[in-house]
């Protein structure tokens, strides 16, 4: 039986040489120094699951939540949360979308926007759920590249006149996966201008929001703008914030309009979050600032071990502001796919290539900061060691 055309419009996997390279150790017995995927390592809070439980029990959490845009509690929780965090005020009745985590969020937003033919601003390296849902929407995904000299942001001056006039929506995600970056409020100004100007919808992943080093660097919601609203939508999750990553919750704000399209995309494709598990989401949000310390000066002590350990090697790199990677360039003559290959050969050190991420993720590969084992900075350590021993340098 033939597949969808849309399968066919996914490209294959491009690094097969790695998986089957890693696979090939494992079985020898030896595991790999995995920087690989990002998926919190440490445990969810105690009392998230605690909540869930007591919440677990009450037969009301059983049936299916018929609002279609989330229960009462987590609604308010969330404004609560947006309103102590941004300073941003959100209606729970219209501007609040509960979402089984943000990536369904990221696919049916797209749903609910883009025809055949239409044209999204995607950044380049980016998530692959941003280009991937465009084409299957039959759309045109038109690459925005993030430079280092240009502090991984799109330079909106350097799209072209027509793909400003075409597009229908643009994809942003701060702090950036893979690259670490952050976006200021400047900056967010000048987008929602730019929204504005050109009539598009602008979709801010933000499922980072609160991995970050400095206060500073203190990430800031696209709703922190005037007229964003009218304009945009936010994407949140609580599985890097409170390490829920297999629980699957989140939530959409932005303006009512782009609310209601995303409610009524995600009816049609689901029933919904579980009941009990938006009271557990409920209780990390009111509790968010007696936990996200911990977590910000865990990864703080890890990033800055890997830092150091890379500069040490010669690596030209500057800690990342947020997210929980590390985007290293590779060296002089290396490709992304051939340095993310000699590490593992070489250093049994599993990186990801940056190139998987889009052509402009090219000379850098991502390095996770979510660690198995028990000893983070150990693992990290050895890592280093690894490199040493194996010859290479910047």
């Amino acid at each position: 039986m033939e597949q969808a055309q849309r399968l066919q419009r996914i490209p294959p996997y491009p690094f097969l040489e790695i998986a089957a390279l890693k696979s090939r150790m494992i079985a020898e017995g030896r595991e790999p120094i995995d920087f690989g995927i990002g998926d919190p390592d440490m445990p969810t809070p105690q009392f998230v699951i605690d909540a869930l439980c007591e919440a677990a029990r009450d037969p009301e959490t059983h049936r299916y939540d018929e609002s279609g845009f989330g229960t009462p509690g987590y609604k308010r929780a969330i404004a609560d949360f947006a309103k102590r965090r941004f300073g941003v005020e959100v209606n729970p009745d219209g501007e609040i979308q509960s979402t089984i985590g943000a990536k369904e969020a990221l696919a049916h937003i797209v749903w609910a926007y883009i025809d055949p033919g239409d044209v999204v601003l995607v950044p380049d390296p980016a998530y692959s759920v941003f280009k991937v849902q465009t084409s299957w929407c039959g759309g045109a995904a038109f690459p925005m590249p993030l430079a280092p000299e240009n502090g991984f942001l799109p330079d909106l001056e350097a799209i072209p006149k027509a793909a400003r006039q075409q597009a229908k929506m643009m994809f942003l995600n701060y702090p950036n996966n893979p690259t670490g970056a952050v976006a200021p409020l400047e900056y967010y100004e000048r987008v929602t201008e730019f929204a504005h100007e050109y009539e598009m919808v602008i979709v801010q992943d933000a499922a980072y929001s609160e991995v970050y080093y400095d206060t500073a660097d203190r990430p800031h919601s696209i709703l922190e703008v005037e007229g964003a609203k009218d304009v945009a939508i936010e994407m949140h999750s609580l599985s890097k914030t409170f390490n829920m990553t297999g629980w699957r919750v989140g939530w959409a704000m932005g303006g009512a309009e782009h609310i209601k399209a995303l409610s009524r995309a995600k009816s049609n494709v689901d029933s919904g979050t579980f009941m009990a598990l938006q009271r557990a989401a409920a209780a990390a949000l009111e509790r968010y600032e007696e936990f996200a310390p911990q977590m910000q000066a865990e990864y703080r002590r890890r990033r800055d071990a890997l830092i150091d350990g890379l500069q040490s090697l010669g690596c030209p790199i500057e800690p990342p502001r947020a997210a929980f990677y590390v985007w290293a360039p590779v060296p002089d003559g290396e490709t992304s796919e051939s340095f993310a290959t000699k590490l593992l050969a070489d250093c049994e050190v599993l990186v990801i290539p940056g190139a998987v991420y889009g052509a402009c993720g090219e000379g850098f590969v991502r390095m996770s900061l979510t660690i198995k084992g028990e000893d983070k900075l150990g693992q990290i350590g050895q890592a280093i060691e690894n490199m040493r021993d194996g010859g290479l340098c910047w």
